[in-house]
């Protein structure tokens, strides 16, 4: 199934709205094809440029949205605009509620035992328990990932969520990817389930209108944060600079 994209910071980012990328999705799950999803931000475009596994892991999936405001403003810049931004999180909310409505069924897979826990009680609240394939955590090694693999492939899971950090998710999915080739739809959500459960707050709509949910991450932790989003954002603003000096060329 194709769709329209743009070449930036070396990536196929697909050149779609959210309701696009929703219909992309519900034809293929209906189709009963295969196909594999992934965001970018700008943390994750900068640990690209220097990581070649996970560059390789991205590029392989079949829709990569722009998860971050900072990527759609970067394409403007450079002359291919991007309609909007579309966020991982919200992707997969709309995604629940479309599953609900088409008796498609989620395996969900990461965070803590806990979190994981109060997703899918969560869900199953609001959508019933039948949306739900099965669940676990993401606290395993890379030994235990083909019997994971195996189990996601035999609950008859139509869409897989993975709440696992970068670049462990998209190298997860990547190496998996035959064995999940039943599972209709995949795609990591990273700390989504986080946000679902209550654990983490999310920005404001208006922060993350205006591409400040780095910095509201920050005020949250800043011992952990405040030098991550330095380097990466002054390296991110880098890479836009070698964007429009290709367009200018």
């Amino acid at each position: 199934m194709t769709h329209p994209t743009i070449n930036l910071f070396n990536t196929n980012i697909a050149n779609l709205t959210m309701s696009e990328t929703l219909n992309m999705i519900h034809n293929s799950i209906q189709q009963g094809t295969n196909m594999q999803h992934v965001v970018v931000n700008a943390a994750k475009v900068v640990a690209m440029q220097t990581n070649d596994e996970l560059r390789t892991s991205v590029n392989s999936n079949d829709i990569i949205n722009a998860d971050g405001q900072a990527v759609v403003w970067a394409s403007k810049l450079a002359g291919k605009p991007l309609p909007e931004r579309v966020a991982g999180i919200d992707l997969m909310e709309n995604l629940v509620e479309l599953a609900s409505k088409n008796n498609f069924k989620i395996y969900f897979l990461g965070a803590t035992d806990e979190v994981v826990q109060n997703v899918v009680d969560i869900y199953s609240s609001k959508y019933g328990k039948q949306i739900i394939a099965g669940y676990r955590n993401g606290y395993f090694n890379k030994a235990e990932w083909d019997t994971i693999a195996n189990d996601i492939a035999n609950s008859g899971a139509h869409i897989l969520f993975v709440a696992i950090s970068s670049p462990t998710k998209e190298n997860f999915l990547a190496q998996n990817s035959a064995v999940l080739k039943n599972v209709n739809f995949t795609m990591g959500v990273g700390g989504s389930f986080d946000v679902i459960a209550g654990k983490v707050k999310r920005a404001p709509r208006w922060m993350q209108n205006n591409g400040l949910e780095w910095f509201y991450r920050v005020k949250q932790e800043p011992k952990r944060m405040w030098k991550r989003y330095l380097i990466g954002n002054t390296k991110f603003i880098y890479l836009v600079c070698k964007e429009c000096l290709k367009k200018s060329n």
